[in-house]
This record gives C-alpha cells, structure tokens and sequence, in this order.
C-alpha cells in the first residue's frame, strides 16, 4: 500500500513538472486613437466635373434662356431676368459659387439651344425644354431632372365656342418650327384622321402674333407657354386653353453628357429645392433652422452634418444657399408661375407626391 502510494506521488510530480508553466501576466491593449468622422461613409469618393472647375474659375455660370417667356424667362422694366427657368439658373450658381447673382444668361433660340451647349458655349441650358428619347440620346445631352411637368395643349378664341380639340377639324393652327410641338400636333391630327394646316412661325413670338392677328385659328404649345402667351395679348380673358392635353412634356435644364458630375450637381440643386419644401423650409426660415433643427435629414440637406456636398465638390451649405437665396420649390413655382403670377397656374402634376393632391414631384433622401 505505501508502495503504491510512493509511486502514484512520483507520478504526479512528474507530471508537474512537465506541464506548461503559467503564462505571464500581459497589460491590456490601449483603446485605439478616436477616428475622426469622414464627409461621407466609407466607400465614397469625391468626384472631379471640368465645368465645375471651369465655372469657378470664371466666377459666373453659362446658363441659355427663352429670348422672351413670361414666367420662365423674361426681363423686367429695369432689365433684370425673371422666371422659373431663370431661378434655376440662379439656384445652380448658389449651390456652386455660394451666390446666387453669379449668372451670365444668353438668349437662345429653339433651333439653336443645342447646338450652342454641344460646343461648350453654355454650362446649362433652361429654356422650357422637353425631354425626349432621340434628344437625350442622339444629341449628346443630359436632362438631369424634370422642373417642371407639363403636356401640349391648344389656345382658342373663346368665341368659337370649342369644347375639345377634336373640334378642330380644317382648322388652321399656329406652331412654332423647330419644336416637339410641330411633330406632336401632326401625330395628333393624323390618328384621329382630321385634317388642319399648320402656320409655322419661326418663333414663340411670332406664333402669338400670327395667332393674335387672326392668321391662324388655334396656337399649339405647351399648355404653360400658351398660358405666358395669353398673359400677353390684348385681351387675355378673351382667349381658352382647350381641355385636351395632346403628349407629355417633361421639361427640365440641360446639360452636356460628357460631365456626369455636372449632371448630378443640376439634378441634386433642384432636389434641395424639393425637399426645402417636403421639410417645411423656405427662404425666410432656412437660417433659424440650420441653427435650431434636430430632424438628420434637415441638418444633412442644410450641411449642419455629413457635408454630403463634398461628394460633389460643393461646400457644406450649397444647398442651404440655394434656399437662402432662391428659395424651397413652393416658393419658386408660386412666383414665378403660381398664385404671386400673372400665369396663375395650379401646382397640379407638379405638386409634392405627399401633398394633399398628390403630384409627382419627388426627391431621392438626402442621406
């Protein structure tokens, strides 16, 4: 028994002093540096646009305008432009040069506004444009977003008494050359079998005066530019719009394809007026909500956080001086087409999607 004792303590001595001795003591590892907070999350990188660099070297924005469109483009008594077209213009020099007067307009024709963006001449073109498919792709043109929803339609004496524009059978109808109009009020009559002649004017101009001395029966355009043009005759009251909306016309600033960032700074400048609007923002109350907001997607859209604007090469606040000094959406379309207008016409496709009477205006999340 004490043999077998001896021998099991042997054994468990010598298993002792075999196995490993205790690992030394080690110090925690220190906290690793704070990482200070990126712009943007990882994985995003600041894009280069040539026109951007060119526009701040020269201090002003190229921008192309209707000669003469109330509403859209037109000089004031003292000479200044106004419009809805034209405050695009303004609010892409805001959100680029910080200020919003930083804008040299050229007036273009229909039949030149192409050509004169493909040669570098201008930096945007705004100049109640309409999207199409063989414009966007066999021009090499961008139209980064839609401004402005509108459809083709007729302006009549009232005094013919017309209901609709299948009425307008042998009619003589006033358009202008060189515009998607031309092509649409052909399709128009042609399916419906009806017959009409078209008086071609080689401008807007010239279309309403034809139409005004009676050298026409019917002027054909868009339905928001027959309404600036019926802002303008003698007698404005005299004169309907038709209820017949004849295509769709997206309408919207222009850019070349051969600048996609470019693209996105025109696109995203006009999202910021949206969403100014969506979150309740408006020129006179911008600046105390960059001070008080807590809502993250006002504070990012007003460059309080994440300076998104990096991205585009843009300072914090682009967006926050494209509210400041041009305004939300609402505040735009109300003075320059709206209610503060001599046009006078309702929000109605171009009102917010979430809006009581919804619309299809809608900007991605700034996030």
């Amino acid at each position: 028994m004490i043999r077998r004792l001896t021998a099991i303590a042997a054994a468990i001595a010598f298993l002792s002093a075999c196995s490993r001795p205790p690992a030394p003591e080690t110090k925690a590892p220190e906290a690793a540096p704070a990482v200070k907070a990126r712009s943007a999350q990882a994985g995003y990188e600041p894009a280069e646009s040539p026109t951007l660099k060119a526009v701040k070297a020269r201090g002003y924005v190229a921008c192309g305008v209707h000669e003469g469109l109330p509403g859209f483009a037109l000089r004031d008594a003292r000479g200044a432009w106004r419009g809805f077209d034209v405050d695009v213009c303004r609010a892409v020099a805001a959100a680029t040069l910080g200020d919003a007067t930083k804008v040299r307009f050229t007036v273009i024709g229909a039949q030149d506004r192409f050509g004169a963006l493909q040669k570098g001449q201008l930096d945007l073109l705004s100049r109640n444009t309409s999207q199409t498919f063989a414009r966007e792709v066999g021009l090499g043109v961008t139209f980064p977003v839609v401004t402005y929803y509108d459809g083709q339609g007729f302006l009549a004496p009232r005094s013919m008494g017309l209901a609709s524009a299948e009425e307008l059978n042998g009619a003589r109808v006033c358009v202008q050359e060189g515009t998607a109009s031309a092509g649409n009020v052909e399709d128009y009559f042609r399916v419906r079998g009806l017959k009409y002649r078209a008086v071609v004017a080689a401008t807007e101009e010239k279309a309403r005066q034809l139409y005004e001395a009676e050298s026409c029966d019917v002027f054909t355009a868009d339905i928001s530019a027959l309404a600036a043009s019926r802002s303008l005759l003698s007698n404005p009251n005299g004169h309907v719009i038709l209820p017949d909306v004849i295509s769709k016309e997206p309408l919207g600033p222009v850019v070349r394809q051969d600048d996609p960032v470019w693209a996105d700074i025109v696109r995203w400048t006009v999202y910021a007026t949206l969403l100014g609007e969506e979150l309740g923002l408006s020129a006179r109350t911008v600046e105390q909500a960059r001070e008080t907001a807590t809502d993250p997607e006002t504070r990012r859209l007003l460059g309080v956080e994440g300076d998104l604007g990096a991205l585009l090469g843009l300072k914090a606040d682009w967006a926050f001086q494209v509210i400041r000094q041009v305004g939300a959406y609402h505040e735009i379309f109300r003075r320059d087409l709206g209610q503060d207008s001599a046009l006078r016409l309702d929000r109605g496709l171009n009102a917010l999607w979430n809006a009581p009477a919804p619309g299809l205006m809608y900007a991605p999340p700034m996030r």
